[in-house]
């Protein structure tokens, strides 16, 4: 994995997260979230093309994977329900990453109301657990290979998302994360209010070129 040589992995707020330096015209806000495994570095493949007008931040996960996989995960680990963690398992990461946004942007004198979001798998559904708990927080929403947790649907009223801005992106082939699973989701977001750009390919549980293309572009739009 390609990582930029200029950033910086930090050890604050009760976390260690990779940032990007803070360019000048710095404006905007982006969360990267990992998925089960990952890590800070993770989704710094992601960043290449990320204008300049965004902040990045990617912090680690609090919890340890399995030892013989590695990496971290957001929620404690139960044998054999990866597949389907809950509202309730994923709540207090969604807060405290919430909390961290806030803490690190007051440290670099940034005031932005609303911060946007890229996540995968398991990240990308703490992504969208984020939005349904802070919905006036967020304002773009990238969800790769991802899912709505069980929970999160009972959230999701009319109206809630009506100003956020969602991506999708889906392997057709995906053997972790069912496709039917990702379109179900993505009827839920927009029965919320979402606004959803879908980009399908005939892959497996990653992200395709077209679709990082596509995610580029999703992330330059004002």
């Amino acid at each position: 994995m390609q990582i930029e040589t200029n950033a910086t992995i930090l050890d604050r707020f009760g976390w260690t997260f990779r940032v990007r330096p803070l360019s000048e015209d710095a404006s905007r806000i982006l969360l990267l979230i990992h998925g089960w495994t990952g890590d800070e570095s993770s989704m710094w493949t992601f960043t290449r093309n990320i204008p300049s007008s965004y902040a990045i931040i990617s912090p680690r996960a609090p919890y340890s994977a399995p030892a013989d996989k590695g990496g971290y995960s957001w929620r404690k680990i139960k044998p054999g329900t990866w597949g389907s963690p809950t509202l309730e398992e994923l709540r207090l990461a969604a807060t405290a990453l919430v909390s961290l946004v806030d803490n690190w942007q007051d440290s670099v004198k940034m005031t932005s109301t609303t911060f946007d979001i890229v996540g995968f798998s398991q990240g990308a559904a703490l992504a969208t657990t984020i939005a349904a708990l802070h919905p006036s927080r967020v304002d773009k929403v990238a969800v790769l290979s991802g899912f709505i947790p069980p929970g999160v649907d009972s959230l999701l009223r009319p109206g809630l998302l009506d100003d956020a801005r969602f991506f999708w992106a889906h392997g057709k082939e995906d053997e972790l994360v069912p496709i039917e699973r990702g379109m179900e989701s993505i009827k839920l977001l927009e029965d919320a209010g979402a606004k959803v750009h879908l980009c399908l390919a005939d892959i497996g549980h990653k992200v395709s070129k077209d679709c990082r293309r596509a995610l580029d572009a999703f992330l330059s739009e004002k």
